[in-house]
This record gives structure tokens, C-alpha cells and sequence, in this order.
């Protein structure tokens, strides 16, 4: 996972690029029944970007969210840590944010990593996991000493 300082280094550089690649990559999008646009841009620690944009299915349980689109990608791409992913829609109102599954499949790479949650017009708002999923269960969790049967 990455820790706060290599998190607190990103450039608005860096942002803004996660942002528009996050935006980019939602037009690639397969939401025939919802027509919810998704993209996210994942950076991993060694600073390589992976994509992810929502794939929705007729069983709708099957469809796959973006961001864990991007995730599983860097996994098979041999990423497992990362310092931050940008997540855009098409939404102006307000600014997107990760379903609850998402945050839980996120949480098993670290809490510290940086979240952007943002909007077309490129606005954005920076929290962290921790804020987004707070007093979360994680991979260490099945590990921790329990009552024994």
C-alpha cells in the first residue's frame, strides 16, 4: 500500500491526468440497461496508470464496476499497491463515488491511497480510503485472535 507521503506527492499534474484519463476511458464503457457511464485510472506505486470503465451484464449481479475493472487489470499486470485512482461519470451534480463493494475491494490494497471523486467539467474532490470506508475490515482481520470453538 502506499504510504501518506508518496500519496501527499502527487503532482496536480499527476491529478489532472488521473482525471482525464478516468473521464477518457468512460466512453469505453458497455451500460446498455443503466446508461451510468464509469471510468477509472489507477496509479500504482511504480507510477503506471491502469484503466478500468463499468461493464454491465443481462444478469445484472455479473456487470463489473470500474474501478474494480482497474484494480483486477493491475493485478494481472503484477500491481498490487497503489497510491491513488481517479473515478469520473457523467454526472454534474455531484461528484461520483465508489459503491460499497468497490470500497471493500479497494480496502484490500491499503487505506492511505488517494481517491478522486469527480465530476465532466474536471472538478474533483481528494479523500483517502480510511474516509471513504472508516473502521473497515481488512486483509489482516481473518488472522486476528478470536474465541476458539
Amino acid at each position: 500500500m502506499a504510504n501518506k507521503n508518496e500519496a501527499a506527492q502527487l503532482s496536480a499534474e499527476t491529478i489532472k491526468m488521473l482525471i482525464d484519463q478516468s473521464h477518457e476511458v468512460k466512453k469505453h464503457s458497455h451500460c446498455p440497461y443503466s446508461k451510468f457511464r464509469v471510468g477509472s485510472a489507477l496509479l500504482t506505486v511504480d507510477n503506471r496508470v491502469i484503466t478500468g470503465c463499468n461493464v454491465e451484464n443481462a444478469c445484472f449481479y455479473l456487470g463489473f464496476c470500474a474501478e474494480r475493472n482497474a484494480i483486477a487489470k493491475a493485478v494481472s499486470e503484477g500491481s498490487k499497491k497503489f497510491k491513488a485512482i481517479a473515478i469520473a461519470s457523467d454526472m454534474t451534480d455531484q461528484f461520483i463515488s465508489p459503491c460499497g463493494a468497490c470500497r471493500q475491494y479497494m480496502r484490500e490494497f491499503g487505506t492511505n491511497w488517494r481517491v478522486f471523486l469527480s465530476k465532466p467539467d474536471g472538478s474533483y474532490l481528494e479523500r483517502t480510503l480510511e474516509d471513504l470506508l472508516p473502521v473497515s475490515f481488512g486483509p489482516e482481520d481473518p488472522f486476528r485472535p478470536r474465541v476458539s470453538q
